[in-house]
């Protein structure tokens, strides 16, 4: 308990000014990249379905265990994912430090950040509003995939899309994820003086329009890999459920009846 009041108030029950907001302020950095990258990393998992229902199946099975098992383990994706939410969890509890807790503190946030009319300070407010938001969409699709892990594939997502009226749900995820990622690992670099150089201020403008580009590139890429969901889930309608069968499984079995 001690050491949770002095998280929050920065001080000791002692009175003595204390270290543990220093080290929770790490491991909200910490937790914070490891997510950023796993961001990254998902997204571009996510949009192979851009370049063929087969391949996202394939890469699909891959992180079943495809490669090691002689059948898949969905359980593999689900452990990855329960992984991926507790360090979800930990980082939004560590970031609800920041947040302004009633009215009077939010309205003095404000203030403080039209006078100052600061990019950095305005682009912190996105962040906390964004990840508000992302607290429980993002604990929602973490809990559906760690659940349905089974399901994650060239049909089972697309299903999700179109039939099951999900992508409104996962467009304002895409938003969300993409604004609070992006503005988060750029305040890291910031923060702890990465990609530093002699001129603080030339760096940091350097890496706004670098934040910015790589927003706009994942944005673009997220939409593009939705509306190829949304398609493949409209064209799939009337099968919906249906688990994907891969091109050679579907040609093997053809020519097994031609031969028969």
């Amino acid at each position: 308990m001690s050491d949770l009041i002095e998280g929050f108030l920065g001080k000791s029950v002692e009175g003595k000014k204390s270290r543990i907001p220093a080290k929770l302020d790490y491991f909200q950095s910490a937790t914070g990249l490891f997510l950023g990258l796993f961001m990254w990393g998902h997204m571009f998992f996510v949009s192979t379905i851009l370049i063929s229902k087969d391949f996202m199946y394939m890469i699909t099975k891959m992180f079943e265990g495809s490669m090691i098992f002689a059948e898949p383990k969905p359980g593999l994706v689900s452990f990855i994912v329960f992984i991926v939410f507790a360090v979800f969890i930990v980082h939004a509890l560590l970031g609800m430090r920041k947040l302004p807790i009633n009215f009077r503190q939010y309205q003095a946030y404000r203030t403080h950040t039209t006078m100052m009319k600061h990019d950095d300070t305005t682009m912190w407010l996105t962040q906390a509003f964004t990840g508000f938001a992302m607290f429980f969409l993002g604990s929602a699709h973490l809990l559906m995939m760690m659940v349905k892990a089974d399901t994650i594939g060239p049909y089972g997502s697309a299903d999700r899309m179109y039939s099951d009226v999900m992508w409104p749900f996962y467009l304002i995820l895409l938003l969300a994820v993409e604004f609070h990622g992006g503005i988060g690992l750029y305040r890291l670099c910031v923060k702890w003086g990465w990609f530093e150089g002699e001129d603080a201020k030339v760096s940091r403008k350097k890496l706004k329009t670098v934040k910015w580009a790589i927003t706009g590139f994942f944005l673009v890429l997220g939409l593009l890999t939705l509306a190829a969901y949304v398609k493949i889930g409209y064209e799939h309608r009337n099968n919906a459920g249906e688990a994907y069968k891969p091109t050679a499984q579907i040609q093997m079995q053809y020519d097994v009846k031609v031969r028969a």
